[in-house]
């Protein structure tokens, strides 16, 4: 399986995948710890990629939906953005919402 087969077959694992450098637990930037916290904030599950652990999808993730900057977030394999979107959407009151119908639908597959 070539990297950019890997990398879908992960964004279709989870109903939402957030592509961050460390952990929810031990984020290793601050603009990932910003999207893992607002992530967990809503209570909802999702699923982390640390890229640190795989340079390959370190180095290809970029190119995988051309956004160049990590962290990078999916909601059923689909691009949502990095935080500042994620962070947007909570301060609109919609991120809950939007991560439940995410699971919702992944979970009706």
């Amino acid at each position: 399986m070539d990297i950019m087969e890997r990398i879908q077959a992960q964004v279709d694992s989870a109903p939402i995948v957030l592509y961050m450098k460390g952990t929810p637990q031990f984020p290793q930037c601050g603009f990932s710890a910003k999207a893992a916290q607002t992530l967990a904030s809503t209570g909802v599950e999702f699923a982390y990629v640390n890229i640190f652990e795989d340079q390959e999808v370190m180095q290809n993730l970029p190119n995988f939906q051309d956004w160049p900057t990590f962290p990078q977030i999916y909601f059923n394999a689909e691009l949502m953005g990095g935080g500042d979107i994620i962070v947007e959407m909570a301060e609109m009151g919609t991120l809950e919402a939007a991560m439940q119908e995410a699971q919702d639908k992944f979970n009706n597959k």
